[in-house]
């Protein structure tokens, strides 16, 4: 009876401290993942010479501007401009606890109306978290060709009195990924 009785306790803390770990595992540990800004590149080429309107005069490189993050309450995006082919990065923050949503990125489709290209949910349950996208032509989502993404994009925290960003993307594209973007699909 007496070894039955050990038995029991002995199990008890084993799983009390397998739950613990879970618990820290679970709820403690920072899911946010800093960005090692030795891996972008700071050089976009323009081999084309396509879109040397959007460069100073004489000048045949587009250097990526640093990082400039806009913040909106817990929420940041990396840049203010982006070219064709560059990922535009989303980090989230210290979400409160009742806070419940989601991202939209709004793409424009002329100088007053905007539509949603891509959503990104939040909730206060998971705190802090980085994503990133990569606008890009889809005849699915009705984007035929570079100039439908070409523009000024806004950010709106849905479910939220947070203000909204603005980036634009510019009619540059990355090195490499000219054929993704010089085609019309629809």
């Amino acid at each position: 009876m007496k070894k039955e009785k050990t038995l029991g306790i002995v199990g008890s803390i084993i799983a009390a401290i397998i739950i613990s770990v879970i618990f820290v595992q679970l709820f403690l540990t920072d899911d946010s993942t800093d960005v090692d800004e030795n891996l972008i590149p700071t050089n976009v080429t323009n081999e084309n010479n396509t879109d040397q309107e959007m460069l100073p005069r004489n000048q045949t490189v587009y250097t990526v501007p640093p990082r400039d993050w806009q913040v909106s309450g817990p929420f940041e995006i990396d840049r203010t401009q982006y070219a064709l082919g560059e990922k535009i990065f989303l980090r989230v923050g210290a979400l409160a606890s009742d806070e419940k949503g989601q991202v939209a990125f709004l793409r424009p489709l002329n100088d007053t109306h905007y539509t949603v290209y891509f959503t990104i949910p939040f909730d206060g349950s998971k705190p802090s978290f980085n994503q990133f996208f990569q606008p890009s032509v889809a005849k699915t989502k009705g984007i035929c060709s570079k100039n439908d993404l070409i523009g000024n994009w806004t950010a709106v925290f849905q479910s939220t009195n947070y203000p909204n960003l603005k980036f634009e993307i510019i009619n540059l594209i990355v090195p490499g990924d000219e054929e993704s973007y010089n085609k019309v699909v629809c």
